[in-house]
């Protein structure tokens, strides 16, 4: 078998391997301990129920307060589509529905029906017109039968028709135009009602605009009277100096004859002179015998001025014209007008500008019904409306929204027409309003959003003059009862909004909103002075209320019994109910309360529920402790779960103190809650180490050795293990002990816990394999033992991080924060030894398993290593060879496919150590044999190194070739040489050692060298020698140096050459030239060099070694380098630094003196002990 062939199988190998889950597999995806395996399903699952359970439970425990946290974070992202729940305030209701009586019902039906029949007012397109719909909607609203309808109509059309008055309100101009000097006007306004007019005047009007004032010329021609005001209806408003955007807010009221025909008009004029053309107007309109008499304004003007200082009266005198409005009294509509008129000229020469705002509303007086002779109006109309809100809602049909108050057309245009005739103000509307929709809603649920709109429009229409004391008074009692009503409603908060509802927590929003404003009002402020705040009324009831849910929660959890586990069971529940209920305050409620009514609902509730939970808890947790510790009762499992549920329950309860403000999260009652479980906690790790430990010893009998799936390489119990260890480390995380000195206590408790587990399934699972071993083939032996190595590497990895999950840095800190620095050392330095100790047992375990694993292949690996050593040196290396490949290679693959990159490594090294101990073992036993010997297993080594590299994706390089490695490779690679080459090798080997010479205590030689290509010589000039060492007693020395080219066998004419001797001096001078005629291809041999020796000369003895130095000739000049002109005299001298080489230390003069049947190497050998005789001592 060749070379090649040996070169193919290597590689056929290495894709075998790479096929089969090789190293090249591992590299690119290496397997690591992932948290999936620690809830994989395993062979636990087929445990015995009791341990089973027991770390189900404490798995659901840990899980339990995560999910509470997590549902409660979505609780306050993701609400539900279920209904708001009635509202209920747990007791009466403050406001009764009040029912009137048949008589009071008639009488209302009355006034109803009078306001319909007697109408005033333009209807609006939104608006009922029709009488007819009107009366059928109002005998279904109060139930009156059709003859009772008409005998109260008849009754109605029979009464008195009420009188009409109109209602104006001059509210503002703007914009007029400037008659003065100085830019500005001084206006005012005259005003009144134009009577009827026939079909001809109305043709005249359209082609000229009325005004009070006309011109004297054309006064005097009209002689017709129509178009003149009755003097009693004409009024004037203040003049305001020197504006052109004048405010009056002045109010005046006329009477009306004909609303079909009458007209109202107004004047805005610029005063000139200080006459009171009011004034006038007044008295003359005083003047008896005026009645129905027309009057001009001029004349008024006329009187005021004759009254006046001035003697005389000219036109230029006259008051300027500003601009006038005609308005008929037929367009104005129900509800009245207010808007921005744009003023009119009274001609088509008149130049006007500007707009007047105007409020105009027509109301009636002197109405002939029962209901207005006993009550005022504003009640009549509270009454009209809570009795079409009780017809209303009824008839509002819907799924659970409530009523968001939005009234019929027939209603609106009934309530519109009523306020209207009776004068109602806006701020009186808006209050009425209120007032019925207020308690109506504490009897039927309405829309908070309705509500907060009508308590806005109050404020809007809210002004300095407020309301009359019987409305006063009802607004009074309306915003107590409502304000009442809404904080009963939030004393009961958790069941009138609850979170799970999106509507009840918009309709909490808006309560809050419409209580926020009442407080804020005006009007509230005004009737309601001696009220307390608003966020002192709210966390008073709040408090109230979350008393009486903690009490009736305690009560349904509460057991009859006084059995101990039962009552820690009911503490656990009240605990786990508290903490919902202060994550739904934080995460919910807190946000509305704190932004709308400025009340910290969270702090409130939680410092209160927090004090209630700790004194039911510390009660319990007293008696138990007293039980545990004096009277020695044994702590159940059961009673260790629930105590540490309720550990944890308590531990996130006083975790929420972290979300009150700084000055509120001092003194707190779970401030120190931990040292009531002090003693039970010890007892409950004492129980989870015994479950632990019982799991583990049942996992390690069910476990099959088998992997545990497709992607691992470790078997069940390995999961098991690890399991058990993350469910400790999660106990530990979530117990969270504030103290640290107990901490510590704790924390290396259940490290030593974990890691005497882990040792004992260690040997638990080696046991098991070993016992398995009787009964098993080797390659089954193998792969299991591969299994378990894997496992307990698994393990070692798991437990490795364990002071990183146990979190040892922070406690460190707080011991150090607690104790100080002292004490933080004494702390790590006992952590640090315990994970050593911990990471020095679970490494001894997995080198244990790895040489046990290893031995098994010891015979084997022998048996092919003798083959190799005992085949003639006719056979080829590479037959001698492949049996221990091939059995690599089948090994290999086995391990490839069964252990974890980690372990395969492992044991690679130590199946690479073992095999470097067995050559060099076979190597010792073969000492001076045939170089051919050696070739073989230099061939071996060189094969192994490859297969085990498997190029880069096995060991490396660097962990291959070392230790023993440069031991036995050494040996083989010079053993295998010739005599020449090992020659070779000593000088070049010489060579090396010279160029690494930085320093030398022997001293230095400067030489020329020179090859004469032409002459065929080579030139060798010594100069001089420096700081040589002494040799004689005199303290000098007698220096010569010899000159020789080596090695002899590649010069084996050129003779040494010597200097003369240089008597007592260690600086000696010889410039002495000295030549060889070699032939070039000698002297570019590798190993082709000049040595030069310093010897002493001794007459009486033999010459002393004073020191070596050597040159390779093919680095010198006429050779490798550039000719010189002028030969050996212009080259560059060399200093060489002298060396005293330890000879005896040297492998290559064993070998050689090893081989006694060949004369060169005696030689050769014969020579170097010559000179190691000659240095002496010093060596």
């Amino acid at each position: 078998m060749t070379m090649s062939t040996l070169l193919e199988i290597k590689t056929s190998v290495l894709r075998q391997v790479q096929n089969r889950q090789s190293f090249r597999r591992r590299a690119e995806a290496a397997p690591s301990i992932s948290t999936q395996d620690s809830i994989r399903a395993t062979g636990a699952s087929r445990e015995d129920s009791q341990n089973g359970d027991f770390f189900e439970r404490m798995k659901n425990i840990l899980q339990k307060h995560e999910y509470v946290q997590r549902s409660g974070r979505l609780e306050s992202l993701v609400g539900s589509t279920a209904p708001a729940p009635p509202e209920s305030i747990g007791q009466a209701k403050a406001v009764e529905k009040v029912k009137l009586t048949r008589r009071e019902l008639d009488m209302l039906y009355e006034e109803v029906l009078y306001t319909v029949v007697h109408q005033t007012g333009v209807a609006s397109c939104e608006q009922v017109i029709s009488e007819d719909e009107l009366f059928s909607y109002l005998q279904k609203v109060f139930g009156v039968s059709g003859n009772e309808h008409e005998a109260i109509l008849q009754k109605v059309k029979e009464a008195k028709v009420p009188g009409r008055v109109l209602k104006v309100t001059v509210v503002q101009a703007r914009n007029l135009l400037a008659k003065d000097a100085n830019g500005y006007s001084d206006p005012y306004c005259m005003l009144g009602i134009m009577i009827g007019q026939s079909p001809r005047d109305t043709e005249e009007k359209k082609e000229r605009k009325f005004s009070f004032r006309k011109k004297k010329d054309k006064i005097e021609k009209r002689s017709s009277i129509r178009e003149v005001i009755p003097a009693k209806c004409i009024q004037v408003t203040e003049v305001k100096n020197q504006t052109l955007n004048p405010v009056w807010n002045e109010q005046f009221q006329f009477e009306i004859d004909d609303i079909y025909s009458d007209q109202f008009h107004l004047d805005i004029w610029d005063h000139d002179d200080d006459v009171s053309v009011a004034e006038a107007c007044k008295k003359l309109n005083e003047v008896s015998g005026f009645k129905g008499m027309g009057r001009y304004f001029k004349q008024i003007v006329k009187s005021a001025r004759a009254n006046g200082t001035a003697s005389a009266v000219t036109e230029e005198n006259m008051d300027d014209f500003l601009g006038c409005l005609n308005i008929s009294v037929n367009e104005i509509p129900v509800g009245g007008l207010d808007k921005w008129f744009k003023l009119e000229p009274r001609s088509s020469s008149s130049r006007v500008q500007g707009d007047c705002h105007i409020i105009l509303n027509l109301i009636t007086t002197q109405r002939d019904t029962a209901l207005c002779k006993k009550t005022s109006s504003s009640n009549i109309q509270e009454m009209l409306l809570n009795q079409l809100l009780e017809h209303e809602h009824k008839e509002y049909v819907t799924g659970f929204e409530n009523w968001n108050g939005e009234l019929s057309k027939h209603a609106c245009t009934i309530l519109s027409h009523h306020a209207s005739q009776n004068g109602l103000l806006p701020l009186q509307q808006a209050v009425i309003k209120w007032q019925a929709y207020s308690k109506h809603h504490q009897i039927q649920s309405l829309e908070y959003t309705f509500l907060l709109e009508l308590l806005k429009n109050i404020e809007e229409q809210w002004d300095h003059v407020g309301l009359e004391g019987e409305q006063e008074q009802s607004l009074t009692e309306s915003f107590n009862l409502f304000t009442e009503y809404c904080l009963l409603l939030l004393k009961k908060l958790r069941e009138n909004f609850p979170v799970t509802s999106n509507a009840a927590i918009i309709r909490l929003e808006y309560l809050l909103r419409c209580l926020s404003q009442i407080y804020s009002m005006e009007a509230f402020k005004k009737v309601c002075p001696f009220h307390n705040e608003l966020h002192v009324e709210t966390a008073t009831f709040l408090k109230k209320g979350t008393l009486e849910w903690y009490e009736k929660t305690y009560g349904s959890f509460k057991p009859e019994s006084k059995n101990e586990l039962e009552q820690l069971r009911a503490l656990v529940k009240l605990s786990d109910a508290v903490q919902t209920d202060i994550q739904r305050s934080q995460n919910v409620y807190n946000k509305l309360f704190a932004s709308i009514v400025k009340v910290d609902l969270f702090s409130v509730t939680y410092r209160q529920l927090e004090k209630l939970v700790a004194d039911n808890v510390v009660v319990i947790m007293e008696e138990l402790c007293l039980r545990l510790e004096q009277e020695g009762i044994k702590m159940t499992q059961n009673m260790g779960e629930t105590l540490f549920e309720l550990y944890l329950s308590l531990k996130e309860l006083k975790h929420f103190r972290e979300f009150l403000p700084l000055k509120d999260n001092k003194s707190l009652a779970l401030s120190g809650f931990h040292e009531w479980f002090k003693t039970s906690i010890h007892r409950w790790l004492q129980i989870v180490h015994e479950k632990t430990c019982e799991r583990i010893q049942k996992a390690v009998e069910m476990d099959k050795l088998e992997y545990v799936d497709a992607l691992s390489k470790h078997s069940s119990s390995a999961v098991d293990v690890t399991t058990c260890v993350s469910h400790i480390k999660d106990f530990w995380i979530q117990l969270a002990w504030p103290d640290p000195e107990g901490a510590f206590i704790f924390v290396t408790q259940l490290t030593d816990d974990v890691c005497n587990a882990a040792v004992r399934y260690s040997d638990i699972i080696k046991r098991k394999v070993d016992r398995s071993y009787q009964t098993n083939g080797q390659i089954n032996i193998t792969h299991q033992m591969c299994i378990v190595l894997n496992n307990i590497e698994h393990v070692r990895k798991f437990i490795g991080n364990l002071p990183k999950e146990l979190d040892w840095k922070s406690l460190e800190t707080a011991v150090e924060q607690s104790c100080g620095a002292e004490s933080k050392q004494q702390i790590q330095k006992a952590l640090s030894n315990q994970q050593q100790n911990m990471e020095h047992e679970m490494q001894r375990e997995v080198r244990n398993m790895t040489l046990l694993l290893t031995e098994k292949m010891i015979g084997d690996i022998n048996k092919y290593i003798q083959h190799i050593s005992l085949s003639p040196d006719s056979i080829q290396n590479d037959d001698a060879v492949s049996p221990l490949m091939k059995f690599l290679d089948d090994k290999l693959i086995i391990l490839s496919e069964s252990l974890v990159k980690e372990n395969l490594s492992r044991v690679l090294k130590a199946l690479w150590q073992l095999l470097l101990k067995l050559i060099l073992d076979a190597v010792a036993a073969n000492r001076g044999v045939s170089a051919e010997f050696y070739g073989r297993f230099y061939y071996t080594l060189e094969a192994l190194v490859e297969f085990f590299h498997a190029e880069g994706q096995g060991l490396a390089l660097d962990v291959l070739k070392s230790g023993d490695y440069k031991i036995l490779e050494e040996e083989l690679r010079l053993n295998k040489c010739g005599t020449y080459e090992l020659i070779e090798q000593y000088y070049l080997d010489k060579l090396k050692q010279q160029r690494s010479i930085e320093q030398s205590k022997y001293g230095r030689i400067s030489v020329k060298c020179y090859y004469e290509t032409s002459e065929q010589k080579l030139y060798v000039e010594v100069l001089h020698a420096a700081d040589l060492i002494a040799l004689d007693t005199n303290g000098l020395s007698d220096p010569f140096v010899i000159v020789e080219l080596c090695p002899h066998h590649i010069f084996p004419l050129a003779r040494s050459q010597r200097t003369q001797v240089k008597n007592k001096t260690l600086h000696p001078v010889y410039d002495e030239l000295f030549y060889f005629s070699v032939a070039p291809e000698q002297c570019r041999k590798k190993s082709a060099c000049i040595l030069f020796t310093v010897m002493d000369h001794d007459w009486l003895s033999t010459n002393d070694f004073a020191g070596e130095a050597i040159i390779p000739l093919h680095d010198i000049h006429g050779l490798n380098k550039p000719t010189v002109l002028g030969g050996v005299k212009n080259v560059q001298p060399m200093v060489l630094r002298l060396t005293r080489p330890k000879l005896s230390a040297k492998p290559i003069q064993k070998m050689l003196e090893g081989r006694t049947t060949d004369k060169d190497a005696q030689d050769f050998v014969k020579r170097l002990k010559e000179m190691e005789k000659s240095m002496g001592d010093d060596i």
